[in-house]
């Protein structure tokens, strides 16, 4: 199992969809990026220096590849907006950025990032930052697996349309989470 970290917003959609894909182990949400230790979603919510929310995922590379894992990343926000992704989520903490964990990882992240700018995608530059993964802190026990549990959100990875990796075995695992989300909406 390989560990993957990935922040795009508020952490409650992007931990739902991403935990929902065949091979991933485990994911968590959490802080990562900031200088203190030991950071809570207040002190992350009232400016804490540079923490980030997050989700991290362990996944087996034999069942879903870093790349595919990219690749539904992008869609889960606007790259193009460093820490806007809608009206609930207009704060640093907010900020689009990929945590690498390895050289390959970085190699990845910089040639997708690189190859959805020459595409010309987004009429905007992509402004997410791809840094190497910090200490990873856990948010708080309510925070994990939230909509799964039928938390109530505004979350805007719920009003994009999202493509799925078109190798995934078990498809319909992650139909049914987009649309649990889009019900909670």
């Amino acid at each position: 199992m390989k560990y993957a970290t990935f922040g795009a917003g508020c952490f409650w959609g992007a931990e739902h969809i991403l935990r929902s894909m065949p091979g991933i182990g485990a994911s968590r949400v959490g802080y990562m990026g900031g200088t203190t230790t030991a950071p809570t979603y207040e002190t992350v919510c009232q400016g804490d220096p540079g923490h980030i929310e997050v989700v991290e995922i362990t996944y087996d590379p034999a069942q879903i590849s870093y790349q595919e894992l990219l690749d539904v990343f992008w869609q889960l926000h606007d790259p193009t907006s460093l820490d806007d992704q809608g009206p609930y989520e207009q704060e640093t903490q907010y900020s689009a950025v990929i945590f690498y964990h390895d050289a390959d990882q970085a190699t990845l992240a910089v040639a997708s990032k690189a190859a959805l700018e020459a595409a010309r995608v987004y009429t905007a530059p992509i402004v997410i930052e791809i840094r190497p993964a910090m200490a990873f802190w856990p948010a708080e026990n309510y925070h994990q697996q939230y909509i799964a549990r039928g938390g109530e959100h505004h979350c805007h990875v719920f009003t994009r349309p999202i493509r799925l990796p078109e190798r995934s075995s078990d498809r319909s695992r992650l139909e049914e989470a987009i649309e649990t989300g889009l019900q909670e909406v």
